[in-house]
């Protein structure tokens, strides 16, 4: 089964000038396990093909499936659980819970699915790094392991698809390069994919594919 399918999808925004398209015709599909980078320059559309993907905007004509299941057409409640069934999401922003613990940041968005599983988060916790800090709060942790909490968070609800907008944009170079290797190995276990949108060529060539937008479309890798 197909993690993501997009076809011929578009979309434009309104501005004072009249509707400004952002994306269109973007077809692509990323099977279970398969990673792929989304490169662009800015205003290529790469985070509006995110969004749309992730149900948080609708688009203007196109199709789009995950895991089997339409995304397209459905109400903001139908996009909900279907985000909360199949999605998992990673910003640059780590937006854990100040007042939870780390253990109980790794589980909440799995008791929101309905997969709480304690078992999986203690496993994830110490192949992320983080069996010792449990305990603690996001404001006692570094920079790069709040990340691996966010990580951790995102796969204990065993989606079929992470959608990873610059998740390591506000991290060093080291530290980055260390949690993307975690991301890539964790997704390609459990046979997730991934959807990650990225600036920098150096991170994309580690995806096992790449999609290069240009204007709006679907262009050559540079």
């Amino acid at each position: 089964m197909i993690a993501l399918d997009i076809q011929e999808l578009s979309k434009s925004f309104d501005s004072v000038e009249g509707r400004i398209p952002v994306l269109d015709s973007v077809s692509l599909q990323l099977q279970p396990g398969q990673s792929m980078a989304l490169t662009g320059e800015s205003g290529s559309g790469k985070s509006t093909l995110l969004h749309l993907a992730a149900g948080l905007e609708d688009p203007d004509a196109g199709q789009i499936s995950i895991a089997g299941e339409a995304l397209t057409g459905l109400g903001d409640t139908g996009r909900a659980a279907l985000r909360r069934a199949h999605i998992g999401l990673i910003f640059q922003q780590f937006n854990l819970i100040p007042s939870l613990t780390v253990a109980a940041n790794l589980a909440f968005q799995a008791r929101l699915a309905g997969r709480h599983d304690p078992a999986r988060i203690q496993t994830l916790a110490e192949r992320l790094g983080l069996g010792e800090l449990l305990a603690r709060y996001p404001e006692q942790l570094s920079g790069g392991q709040q990340q691996r909490v966010a990580i951790g968070r995102c796969l204990a609800a065993r989606p079929a698809l992470v959608l990873a907008d610059e998740p390591t944009g506000n991290l060093d170079e080291a530290t980055g390069d260390s949690v993307l290797d975690l991301m890539l190995e964790l997704t390609e276990a459990d046979g997730v994919a991934l959807l990650l949108v990225t600036h920098s060529p150096r991170l994309a060539a580690r995806c096992a594919a790449r999609v290069h937008l240009r204007a709006g479309r679907i262009g050559a890798v540079p």
